[in-house]
């Protein structure tokens, strides 16, 4: 059984395969995929192709958080939809195997970017990129969730209404200092929040570029990763995501593109990308842009700050980068209250 969230335990995850893999033919190397925070995420290769094991991290952890079997059931209910996904192959539950669930898919090979500047990538191929991201945002929020079984992957009523109390929680569980920012923009968000216009989707949770896998040769995205935060919610949370990503400073720690000069980079405005999706749905425009940036600059205040104490309490995936992320829960805050104002 693997104690911590750097080592997998070859031995039992080979014998689990052997059991319920069709065609699985022996381990050959397994590595720690390095990048994300929240579910360790290894590569698994054989004799004749490569696997990915996405698992909970093991020890004693937020409820409802890192929720690997919703990961597992809404790539594999996307299967055949416009929505690219990796395929699915085994979930399992049973935490005597390696001490926490996990489950097996593809692995896509092809290209990611860290940044929206995609160094070494022509101008025009940039554009194209960032236009398949808007295709599949697209895409994703017009998925009929009754026909793919997904109807009650979340419940009805008021998104962002849930999401503020469901968060606020999150983050009051991890808290580990007082931020007056954060305290404001709960109560804000929690005063201002619009009513439910009766758009209920299949929302990422946390859709960005670097959680897209695009073809190594052409601009086609190939697969969606990360699908820890989806739920049936409202999708402009998720159009916001995205452009709150894009107030970061540039860089690989921000992973923005703050201070860039987009167009000459072949970079959409903000304005552009929010056109683009409007016409793509068929929409005339969007109110409210401002509170749904605040409320995606609270959600990830309150997800590093779970991160943060998760390397506080020595079950982080990436101890050292967890660390210095938790000095940005105060800097998303203040963003928050000041996208409320625009």
């Amino acid at each position: 059984m693997s104690a911590d969230t750097q080592t997998l335990d070859e031995a039992a995850v080979s014998a689990y395969l052997r059991d319920n893999l069709p065609g699985f033919d022996g381990l050959t190397a397994v590595t720690k995929f390095q990048g994300g925070q929240s579910n360790p995420t290894f590569l698994l290769e054989t004799h004749s192709r490569k696997y990915v094991l996405r698992r909970k991290p093991p020890g004693v952890l937020l409820k409802s958080a890192h929720a690997v079997d919703r990961e597992f059931r809404v790539q594999r209910a996307l299967a055949d939809t416009d929505v690219p996904v990796a395929k699915m192959h085994l979930l399992c539950e049973d935490d005597a195997v390696i001490g926490s669930a996990f489950y097996i898919m593809d692995h896509v090979p092809g290209r990611n970017f860290n940044q929206p500047s995609m160094d070494g990538v022509s101008v025009q191929d940039r554009g194209r990129i960032i236009d398949e991201m808007n295709r599949v945002l697209a895409a994703l929020h017009e998925v009929d969730i009754d026909a793919v079984g997904l109807s009650d992957f979340g419940p009805v009523g008021n998104y962002f209404e849930r999401q503020v109390g469901r968060w606020s929680k999150q983050y009051k569980a991890s808290e580990t200092e007082d931020i007056p920012a954060m305290n404001h923009l709960m109560e804000a968000l929690v005063a201002e929040c619009p009513e439910d216009d009766g758009q209920r989707r299949l929302v990422h949770g946390d859709y960005r570029l670097d959680n897209m896998i695009y073809d190594a040769q052409t601009t086609d995205c190939r697969a969606v990763l990360d699908w820890e935060l989806s739920t049936i919610g409202h999708p402009f949370a998720d159009l916001a995501a995205v452009i709150m990503q894009w107030q970061m400073p540039a860089g690989a720690e921000g992973r923005g593109m703050g201070g860039l000069d987009r167009a000459a980079l072949g970079l959409p405005s903000d304005e552009e990308f929010i056109a683009a999706y409007c016409q793509r749905r068929g929409l005339k425009g969007i109110d409210h842009f401002g509170y749904y940036l605040a409320f995606n600059f609270f959600r990830m205040a309150a997800i590093i700050q779970g991160v943060h104490k998760r390397a506080l309490d020595g079950n982080a995936s990436n101890p050292e980068r967890a660390m210095k992320l938790g000095q940005y829960v105060p800097v998303f805050a203040q963003h928050g209250v000041d996208s409320l104002k625009r």
